[in-house]
Formats: C-alpha cells, structure tokens, sequence
C-alpha cells in the first residue's frame, strides 16, 4: 500500500495543512498516500487515487498503531480537523482506545433486537395485547428498525412524537411514545445501560370518547352486517355488541367458557386480571349457536382464518372487515371498541 501510516515512502510528507495545500494535494495513480500535519499530533490525510480526500488520526494505543477515521475534506475544514483529533489525542492520553469503542458501537444493539427482546421476554407471557403493541411497532417505528440504541435522542422521540401527532392523531401518537418507553425500560436486559429517550416526553391531551351508536344508525349497522359476506366476522361485531366485552376477550372467545345452560359467558383473564362472568342475551346464545354448527372442532368460537399467521390460532385483525361494515353503512369515527 503506498504511502501507509508508517512508510518512508517518497509519497508520504509532512507540512502544515492549510486548505490551500490540500486542494493542491497530487492524486496517487493507485492505493493511497498519507500526508502528516506538522501542528497537530497524529494527524493525517489520506487520498486516494478516486481523488478522495480524508482526515485521519494515526497514534500508537497501547503499543499498536491505530487509525482513526475524523472525516472527509472539504466537508471538515483543517480547523475543525484539528479540534476533533487534538479531542481524540486527549482521550488516548486518559487510556481510551478508540479502536474499542467503535467496535463497541458496532456491537451495540439495534432497536429492532431490542424490541424483539421485549416482545419474546417481557411482552408475551404477560401482556393480552402484546399484538397490538407489535402492529404499532411496525406501522410508526419501522424506520427505527436498524439504528443502534445509542443514536435514538430524545429529540428523536419527541420529533416523531410531534409528526405522529399530526398525521395520525393524539391516540397513535401517545400510544407509540408508551411503547418505546416500555421497550427502552427492559433495555439493560441486553446490556444497554443508556438514558430512556422517552422519559420527559410530554403525551397530547386526549379527549375521552362518548362515540356509540346512535338510534338513528342501528338500522344501517343491522343491514351492514347481514351483508358481511363471512359468517365469521359476522358473529364476532354482532358479540361485540351483544356482550359489552373488550374486542381482544372475545377475539379470545373458547368454546369451554360458554355455559349455553346458564346462559353466560365466563372470562377467564380480563386486561385488568380478574375473572368476569358476563350473561348472554337471547340473541348472543342464538349466535353463538350458529358458530357452534359452522366450526370445526376448534376450541376458539372464532379460529384464526388463516392457520399460522403469527402463530396465533384464534381471529387476529377484524379491522378490514370492520372497515368494510362501516363504508357500507355510512358510518364514521366508529371503533370496535364503540360497540361496548
């Protein structure tokens, strides 16, 4: 390699850097060739035969040279060059290897591992809507997927807070602050040992929901859901509705909880722990009835549609359906969750 740290080639030299002098810097044929500053220790620049211009620092850490990237000429002037190796030599003098720090960087976890590492250990054997927490890491935190933790700032978060706010609406918004502050919280479990971006990060004010179905709009949902091509999706809105209960329980609905003789449904964990026994009108034990005769001799009143999808055989997103049912009704701002 011509001109390499070290080398008394011809092609190696030593001045004072000035921007003038490195402008005019030759361009090797091939390799590359070193060039020393005279005023600050260690430092270099490099270029290359692409005609690449690069400020380095090459100092010998514990006995081993050691080569460290500063950045590119022009974009660092020779002042700021300076600065950031008379910075780097201060470090070296305090017995930091610099060398061992960027391997540490590249070691270092990415959010996407860490959220996995949540999702596997603190989120799935205790939480019911761990899937939901999943959907919403991959609709707003996707692009975070391969930074590495210690990049995420808390501006960072408070930025994609900000525009997650705008675009998506408060409830979104906080949902996804509350999920990277869960996430970072389990995060020495990997060795991380860094702040929580997320602390300190103000929530939007949210306005409480009075949203249900009105008198006037019952006759249209009705309508809307009879013409819910599966049998399916429509016992799971019409249960919604009948039984009052959280959109995840009866998702969850077992065969083996049903009591058709005492007309009641038994819940066996609710988000809050207890066990809830909620009684079935007519109409939910006639429903339920109808499922009963269309199943499979699946355990769940409502089997995953397609076996396997994230491993969960019970119904997972009825969200299509549900928007579906409420285009054709004319309905707007409705959730699931209204039904109750």
């Amino acid at each position: 390699m011509t001109g390499a740290p070290g080398s008394t080639a011809g092609s190696t030299r030593r001045f004072t850097f000035s921007k003038t002098r490195l402008e005019s810097l030759p361009i090797p044929e091939t390799g590359r060739v070193y060039h020393y500053d005279d005023k600050t220790p260690g430092l270099a620049m490099c270029v290359t035969a692409t005609g690449a211009k690069t400020f380095y620092l090459y100092r010998k850490v514990n006995r081993r040279p050691v080569r460290v990237r500063i950045g590119p000429f022009p974009g660092l002037t020779v002042d700021q060059a300076r600065t950031l190796a008379a910075s780097l030599n201060v470090s070296i003098a305090a017995g930091h290897d610099p060398q061992e720090a960027k391997q540490a960087r590249r070691r270092e976890a990415t959010f996407g591992e860490l959220f996995k590492h949540w999702l596997e250990i603190h989120a799935k054997p205790y939480l019911k809507t761990w899937d939901e927490w999943e959907k919403i890491c991959k609709r707003y935190l996707g692009e975070w997927g391969n930074r590495r933790l210690s990049t995420i700032k808390k501006v960072d978060v408070q930025a994609l807070h900000a525009r997650l706010g705008e675009k998506c609406g408060h409830y979104a918004a906080n949902r996804t602050l509350s999920l990277v502050k869960m996430v970072f919280n389990k995060a020495d479990g990997i060795g991380w040992e860094g702040a929580n971006p997320a602390h300190g990060v103000r929530r939007f004010p949210e306005e409480s929901r009075d949203r249900f179905l009105a008198p006037e709009e019952l006759p249209r949902f009705f309508q809307s859901l009879i013409a819910e091509p599966s049998p399916l999706l429509q016992g799971f809105f019409l249960l919604c509705l009948l039984t009052g209960a959280r959109r995840g329980n009866v998702q969850r609905m077992r065969w083996e909880d049903i009591d058709f003789t005492g007309t009641r449904w038994r819940i066996p964990e609710t988000k809050s722990g207890q066990v809830v026994v909620v009684p079935l009108v007519p109409l939910a034990v006639e429903t339920l009835r109808k499922l009963q005769e269309l199943g499979d001799g699946s355990e769940w009143v409502f089997p995953a549609v397609r076996h396997g999808k994230r491993g969960l055989p019970f119904l997972v997103d009825p969200m299509p359906a549900w928007r579906r049912l409420c285009k054709r009704a004319g309905l707007e701002n409705l959730r699931i969750h209204d039904l109750r």
